[in-house]
């Protein structure tokens, strides 16, 4: 039996690094850009420790563009390395330099803001280039060195005459990448990838107009003068600590993230964890409509103030990614590009944190400033009923301040609710019933006749709602929810007394049976129920159950049921106290008809259940009746 070790060759791996190690070629500037930023942490680092005894001063990172020449340079004011670390870091591929400093200075550098994981960012550049060039001073006192390599596994290095500490990266770009020498383009990926980052960036220069002097003329020009153009900044809210930080503060980071978004957030949440895991971040509320297809990707994911994507799904909660705002963690798992998040137990930890967050500063709100709560409530609710729907951690903690509004406008905790109707509010069977609207609009002549009756009638108008009552309904005892359209509120609600028909019970079979004759029957079913009289003679209802399993369909809730396209099947109630119902009986078939099908139309008419022909029949009829 033969034993040995599979021979990996760098000449197979080069060409794959270069055309696959990233998903998309404009990453090369974050991960080189990354890298100037750790060289100048961990200088910073090792003169904070009296390591390294040289002047830290104010580094920044520059980024110049030639077009003549076809190259690209990223300069720091770091580290810098000599030959020996050249060789080690650089043409050992995949030997994370940073992962080595971290590991020799654990304790001392854990906060440094140290990115690097890999070892492999800097092979991004030949996804661009043809050709690559170090140029770097050490901070010791050796000499300088000059490393050249145009995309094979051979390379030049030798002794180079540069005097200043740092690094230069000088990227030869290829023919079909100049792209990213035009400088919008630069501009564009500097904004996106390392707007926060924690070393100043200067690309190019802009002009700045100096202050008057206050004894000068109103009419003389402003003067103005030349200065760097730094394009980020390096020191980001959610980097500082809340206590330093006012609510204008909040404000102003939320326009510097969103510049087109004129409307003001609702609150933020400050994330600020350093157990069991690194997390810092800021989350935002803003005003939300009903809408379950709003665009979402509004939170920014960062790890070390670089950022990585703007898609946090599995990271941040689903019904959060309604959210904006920003996270920074670099304890999210990573594969080798940064660019997808794996799953793991760390994820998961972050992400049930990060509901607990949120719950623990909605309660606070609604605590603190109840009335001002209930005023945002239309504008965040959709946000915490998906919540609830989908996190049932975040369901139990939610029960404290989810709030139950009326068609009136008053608000209610379920406590409260509870407390409100089950005295007035019982089935036959003991259960409390809540009754309640989707559309005021639509429904009001329900509601109308729910509120005659001293119901409560709650206003519940998110997609999300037969989703969630089917949920609330499981984790409560003794409550149905109902809406106010559905069956008959007089048939589940117990009553003290019930009404008693002035009908017969021969007439009522009779009436029973002329409707049947009338009514399609592939669509309603007759049912007559003695009502007060000044009550509508005619309303038409949906089983509560068939209407529910209709509108979960219509949300993405009917396929786990396997009911297909549900029918339309409706009640009509016949109140044989109406005194226009009452007046069929006995009258000729042809007049009885005639009444019944108006009648039913008028029902028809005010639930938007009449439609084309129908529609136009019924007004034709309606004006003949009118002559």
């Amino acid at each position: 039996m033969a034993t040995g070790k599979i021979n990996v060759s760098v000449e197979n791996i080069f060409p794959l690094i270069k055309k696959f190690l990233y998903s998309d070629h404009e990453i090369f500037l974050r991960e080189l850009i990354s890298n100037a930023t750790d060289a100048t942490l961990k200088l910073k680092h090792l003169t904070s420790i009296g390591e390294a005894t040289v002047e830290y001063g104010n580094p920044v990172i520059e980024v110049k563009a030639n077009k003549d020449n076809k190259t690209l340079h990223i300069i720091d004011q770091g580290i810098g390395m000599t030959k020996e670390e050249v060789e080690k870091y650089i043409n050992e591929v995949a030997f994370s330099g940073a992962e080595e400093f971290l590991e020799k200075y654990k304790d001392s550098a854990k906060d440094s803001g140290i990115i690097g994981h890999f070892g492999l960012g800097f092979y991004s550049a030949f996804m661009v280039a043809n050709k690559v060039e170090i140029v770097t001073k050490s901070y010791k006192d050796e000499p300088a060195a000059h490393w050249i390599c145009e995309g094979t596994t051979d390379f030049t290095l030798e002794d180079a005459d540069k005097t200043e500490r740092g690094t230069e990266i000088i990227l030869h770009l290829n023919e079909d990448e100049t792209e990213f020498l035009e400088e919008n383009r630069i501009s564009e990926l500097l904004t996106k990838y390392n707007k926060f980052m924690p070393v100043p960036i200067k690309f190019g220069t802009k002009e700045k107009e100096l202050p008057k002097a206050e004894d000068a003329p109103e009419d003389e020009e402003p003067k103005k003068v030349t200065v760097d153009n730094i394009i980020n900044n390096p020191e980001p809210a959610w980097t500082k600590q809340p206590t330093d930080l006012e609510e204008e503060d909040y404000k102003n980071f939320y326009r510097e993230l969103y510049p087109m978004q004129f409307e003001e957030p609702l609150f933020h949440i400050h994330l600020n964890v350093d157990y069991p895991f690194n997390l810092t971040g800021i989350l935002y509320f803003p005003k939300l409509s009903n809408d379950m297809t709003m665009q979402r990707d509004k939170i920014q994911l960062y790890q070390n103030q670089v950022f990585v994507t703007d898609n946090v799904e599995g990271i941040v909660p689903e019904f959060l990614t309604m959210l904006k705002g920003v996270i920074d963690s670099p304890d999210i798992p990573l594969n080798v590009s940064r660019s997808y998040l794996q799953a793991d137990g760390a994820v998961k930890k972050i992400s049930s944190y990060i509901t607990r967050k949120v719950a623990d500063k909605l309660k606070s709100l609604f605590n603190n400033n109840r009335e001002d709560f209930e005023k945002k409530w239309d504008d965040i609710k959709v946000v915490i009923e998906y919540g609830m729907l989908t996190e049932d951690k975040f369901f139990e903690k939610a029960q404290k301040f989810t709030l139950y509004p009326s068609v009136d406008g008053e608000y209610f905790t379920y406590e409260e609710l509870e407390e409100k109707i089950k005295e007035n509010q019982t089935d036959k069977d003991g259960k409390m019933v809540i009754l309640y609207a989707s559309n005021k609009d639509e429904q009001h002549s329900y509601i109308s006749a729910a509120k005659d009756k001293g119901y409560q009638v709650l206003l519940l108008d998110t997609p999300i709602v037969p989703h969630l009552i089917q949920k609330l309904e499981t984790s409560k005892e003794n409550i149905s929810f109902v809406r106010v359209d559905s069956d008959h509120v007089d048939n589940l609600i117990k009553k003290d007394e019930d009404k008693t028909s002035k009908l017969s019970e021969e007439e009522q079979e009779k009436l029973k049976a002329d409707f049947e004759k009338v009514v399609p029957k592939e669509k309603y079913t007759v049912q007559l129920e003695a009502m007060d009289s000044n009550a509508a003679p005619l309303i038409i209802t949906q089983p509560e159950f068939m209407r529910r399993m209709k509108e979960m369909q219509q949300t993405g809730g009917g396929g786990m049921f396997g009911m297909g396209n549900m029918p339309e099947m409706y009640n009509l109630v016949v109140n044989t106290n109406n005194e226009l119902i009452s007046s069929l009986v006995g009258k000729e078939e042809a007049e009885q008809e005639r009444i019944i099908k108006q009648s039913l139309d008028l029902a028809r008419l005010s639930q938007n259940l009449l439609k084309g022909e129908e529609l136009t029949n019924f007004v034709k009829r309606s004006f003949e009746m009118i002559k």
